[in-house]
């Protein structure tokens, strides 16, 4: 089995302005702080990340309403920005305010 899943608890600090495929889908791109210690090869080690996120459909206008420092818990797959980047953006499929 091939897997491609991201669950992590953020803040949010950018959220860019509800837009339209041609399609009609809404998008919105966003932009995720995490914080966090981790253990590696038992010793903690301090995690600070920017998270870029995409995210479309109904979720994007819920996404478009929130306000830049709430926490979310988000799931989704990485991806590349576009088809010549080597850029990650994080593809939101799930969310949860917390």
């Amino acid at each position: 089995m091939v897997l491609n899943q991201v669950k992590l608890t953020a803040t949010v600090i950018a959220i860019e302005p509800l837009r339209h495929t041609p399609a009609g889908l809404p998008v919105v791109d966003f932009t995720l702080l995490h914080e966090s210690t981790q253990i590696e090869s038992g010793s903690p080690r301090q995690i600070e990340i920017e998270v870029i996120a995409k995210v479309t459909g109904e979720l994007a206008n819920r996404v478009a309403q929130q306000r830049i420092g709430c926490q979310l818990e988000v799931q989704g797959f990485l991806n590349r920005k576009h088809r010549m980047s080597r850029q990650l953006v994080l593809h939101v499929t799930t969310m949860k305010a917390l």
